[in-house]
């Protein structure tokens, strides 16, 4: 049985621009957390390499710390892990590749594959045919060479490439670094690994997307993984596994309000560990006065007891009732002023709408304060 994992898309080295220094810092702390669990699974399985197909740092400019801790977080598993270009780290003449090699502190362990001849691994009788990437585009199909590549007999025949197949994905992740989708079947392969696509999925026969192994967005395709493959041997159906390596959840989340902001905390309640969650959060609906002021004390304090909380409300709407008017206890000018705010803010077409219902709720704020409510 030939055992081993495919990875791809460590992007180390990420910077997380959006977020604060602190936050910043445990996104890309964590990305060499996700390279030792890998490790540790590679060696707990048993396994015979690790490929990672493409990807592996998020540029080719990534600091010499970075690479030192990508190396050490690789430790745990002997190897040979196989380093496909991709990309973002494209095997161009200066690359974070040349500086491995330059630097002399390449591992005994770990295989650059920048080259598009096959890597044999004869103690697991298996053969490796890499498609590293000599720039960031290419126009052409770069695995088309696994076609003729010859392998030594009774080897398993596994594909390493890095881009879109073809037909298979959407259309806005198929410009560059084409793959036919019946390449596994043209080049007679056991397996093809694949990286670019950030999620994991059974693509097209015997060939797979691994996804990252730790999401950096807030996704929709499966990230967080690897694929852990076993083969009985050349022409055996491949079994693979999905296997977790995440520790981050990255959440799009929408819910509607009418009324009552009870869906919130529910919905927030449910995480195991809110404080490894990031979540995009939408809101739409309406709400009183009461429950809006409400609704901000309960989102500070979900931003505090998760990693990140981002809140769109722009469909969330300020909809006072008379209950609202009768809190506040004012009559004559000033209600009068406050009910003509409320109307405005009740008027879609209205193009000071967002103004008038940010006014209405900041004098309903004041008034309750006041009064110390």
């Amino acid at each position: 049985m030939i055992r081993f994992i495919h990875t791809a898309d460590w992007q180390i080295g990420k910077p997380f621009g959006g977020f604060d220094a602190e936050k910043r810092g445990e996104l890309r702390a964590e990305r060499f957390a996700a390279v030792a669990r890998i490790a540790e699974l590679a060696r707990a399985k048993d396994c015979a390499a690790v490929m990672v197909a493409g990807d592996v740092f998020d540029d080719n400019t990534v600091a010499d710390r970075d690479i030192a801790r990508t190396l050490d977080a690789m430790s745990g598993f002997a190897g040979p892990w196989v380093l496909l270009p991709g990309n973002h780290d494209a095997a161009l003449p200066v690359s974070v590749w040349s500086r491995l090699r330059a630097g002399g502190a390449l591992p005994s362990g770990v295989i650059i594959a920048d080259t598009h001849e096959a890597i044999d691994l004869p103690a697991a009788g298996l053969s490796i045919l890499p498609a590293p990437l000599t720039r960031r585009h290419e126009g052409q199909d770069l695995t088309q060479g696994f076609d003729t590549l010859a392998t030594p007999p009774g080897h398993a025949r596994v594909g390493l490439a890095h881009g879109a197949v073809a037909n298979r994905l959407p259309e806005k992740a198929e410009s560059a670094n084409p793959i036919a989708e019946d390449r596994a079947e043209r080049a007679r392969l056991d397996y093809l690994a694949l990286g670019d696509w950030h999620g994991f999925l059974n693509i097209a026969p015997r060939t797979y997307y691994s996804g990252t192994p730790e999401p950096d967005r807030y996704p929709a395709n499966q990230p967080g993984h690897v694929a852990f493959v076993e083969l009985e041997g050349p022409g055996a159906a491949p079994q693979v596994t999905q296997l977790a390596t995440a520790r981050f959840r990255w959440v799009n989340m929408s819910l509607a309000l009418h009324g009552d902001i009870a869906p919130l905390d529910e919905a927030f309640g449910a995480f195991e560990s809110p404080l490894r969650c990031l979540v995009n959060l939408t809101l739409a609906g309406s709400l009183g006065l009461e429950a809006r002021v409400a609704l901000e004390g309960r989102l500070a304090h979900w931003a505090s007891n998760l990693f990140d909380l981002r809140v769109d409300d722009a469909e969330l709407f300020d909809q006072p009732d008379e209950d609202d008017f009768d809190r506040i206890s004012v009559s004559g000018f000033v209600r009068s002023a406050m009910e003509a705010l409320r109307r405005q803010a009740a008027d879609p077409a209205d193009p000071e709408r967002d103004a008038a219902a940010l006014a209405l709720r900041m004098a309903y704020v004041e008034h309750m304060r006041g009064r110390g409510g």
